[in-house]
């Protein structure tokens, strides 16, 4: 027995889209490649698209060289920074499916999460807030039979992955030609209040088009500027917020790594937001 995609359409006077959320970049990065893309308001860091997209594409070379395949887990343990949003982007890019991890969670729902999903690679912040998420990733790691390998933000093996030295520009363009919009390209979980976190795996179409849909709604246009204070391991922050944006070749705007009311609103004052 064949498995077979089953897609129901109504009338519309917008069609969806139907690319790979990387063509996606490529095709906004072309047309808007000197506007604004990212902004990452707590280190002064910004990108043009020009800028973003090649940062995107050195990191997925990275990824790449280091031996991540088509279909392989990469999870993401970290408040809202600018590695999260280029790590959405590269692992789109060649194919490997992103996997969310709530950057509130303890020890024993860590395991889980590493574990249901079969989670390769792991790229983490060192810690947030009180969690030392290094010393709980050590806690657990043990228990995860399929995490190879824990890269922790701002060190050496980031910078050296983040680099893309040594990776191969046509690696990146023969993975690419592969991709199907129908393909798995992420993982997100459920709260789990009736038990573990259940696990919804979602397709480049599946979130491409839900971001670009509610662009859509609010008016969006290569000038807009958004601000997403909300969290990106959700599907507000990194599909409504990061894909609503680039979608529209529109700005990111990241107020804070997590949400403080009073830094959200100087953002939207100093990079004179138009929408949040």
């Amino acid at each position: 027995m064949v498995d077979r995609l089953s897609y129901t359409h109504g009338p519309s006077a917008q069609e969806l889209i139907g690319e790979t959320i990387g063509a996606n970049l490529e095709r906004v990065t072309a047309a808007y490649g000197d506007r604004d893309a990212l902004v990452d308001v707590p280190s002064g860091r910004r990108w043009t698209y020009r800028e973003f997209n090649a940062d995107v594409d050195r990191l997925a070379l990275g990824l790449i060289r280091d031996g991540i395949r088509t279909g392989d887990r990469v999870g993401i343990w970290a408040p809202n920074r600018p590695e999260w949003t280029l790590l959405q982007y590269a692992t789109a890019k060649i194919g490997a499916i992103l996997v969310n991890i709530n950057p509130a969670y303890r020890t024993s729902e860590l395991a889980y999460v590493l574990k249901q999903p079969g989670i390769r690679l792991l790229v983490s912040a060192p810690s947030f807030k009180t969690s030392d998420y290094a010393a709980m990733i050590d806690e657990v790691r043990g228990q995860c039979p399929d995490l190879e390998s824990v890269i922790l933000l701002g060190s050496p093996e980031w910078e050296a992955v983040a680099s893309g030295t040594g990776g191969d520009p046509d690696d990146l363009a023969a993975r690419g030609a592969e991709l199907s919009a129908d393909d798995p390209i992420n993982i997100q979980y459920t709260s789990g209040t009736t038990g573990f976190p259940k696990g919804a795996t979602l397709s480049h179409h599946n979130i491409l088009n839900n971001g670009f849909f509610v662009g859509e709604l609010c008016g969006y246009t290569e000038i807009d500027r958004i601000c997403i204070p909300v969290p990106f391991y959700h599907c507000f922050g990194m599909v409504m917020g990061n894909l609503g944006a680039t979608s529209h070749g529109a700005c990111m705007v990241i107020p804070a790594e997590g949400f403080d009311p009073a830094a959200t609103l100087r953002a939207v004052q100093q990079e004179r937001c138009t929408s949040l």
